[in-house]
């Protein structure tokens, strides 16, 4: 039957950041008033899943494209869009990060092998071991930040990948080797970082982490400036454990 599904990784790495993780099942409404659901929320995870429709950014699917889920693209689009206009911390995992780099105006490269000539991001199909390799980061950068190093050891598991980067965005990191774009985050004041790999996949990676602090300081710049923490909000936080 169709489901709604989240891998318990992803939720795993949100709790122990000591954020609770609320899961957003594709609806309707929230294409058109994705506010609905992101007033409740101090933070956003787009996670991965299958490839975004090429229509979401004007182009003609790849023949080895897999088939697109429309209404999860125009969800996740909506929700990203208003995230990012809101400054609501924003975190896309593999899919979660060209969810975001479309939404913002961006391409996508449908099948890696026609350009690099190899499957080096996607080796070893339905698993992550055998699909590891570098990536070089920018100093400073939010990457940095939550990866902790560079060049950073991570494993992945995609055949597209982002092509034109998106309004307000910018790369900073690419994979050692071929180049290819790994992290993309936000040029402004808000926090937003994509990356390309999986580090739900790895239990001592801080990425997720990283969401789950951006997000706690959210919520209390907003308690600092008296808007209350309504006790029914449906919130990606919990109070720091002692």
């Amino acid at each position: 039957m169709p489901a709604a599904l989240v891998a318990m990784n992803y939720v795993e790495h949100v709790q122990r950041a000591g954020g609770v993780a609320v899961l957003i099942p594709p609806d309707p409404v929230l294409v058109d008033d994705p506010g609905r659901v992101l007033d409740r929320l101090d933070g956003l995870l787009l996670v991965g899943g299958v490839d975004v429709g090429a229509g979401e950014y004007g182009e003609e699917p790849h023949p080895l494209a897999e088939t697109p889920v429309p209404l999860r693209d125009a969800v996740e689009s909506a929700l990203a869009r208003e995230a990012m206009d809101r400054g609501l911390p924003l975190l896309g995992i593999c899919r979660g990060v060209q969810v975001i780099n479309v939404a913002a105006g961006g391409t996508l490269v449908q099948h890696l092998p026609d350009v690099l000539g190899s499957d080096e991001h996607r080796r070893r199909v339905g698993e992550f071991a055998g699909n590891e390799h570098d990536v070089d980061i920018e100093p400073g950068s939010r990457a940095m930040e939550a990866a902790g190093a560079s060049p950073h050891r991570v494993v992945s598991h995609h055949h597209q990948a982002v092509g034109e980067v998106g309004d307000g965005l910018r790369v900073t990191a690419r994979a050692v080797g071929d180049g290819l774009p790994e992290a993309v985050e936000g040029d402004g004041d808000g926090w937003l970082l994509g990356v390309q790999w999986h580090p739900e996949a790895d239990p001592g990676s801080g990425v997720i982490a990283a969401l789950v602090g951006a997000a706690r300081g959210r919520r209390r710049e907003g308690v600092d400036r008296g808007e209350g923490d309504d006790p029914s909000t449906l919130a990606a936080h919990r109070d720091e454990r002692g």
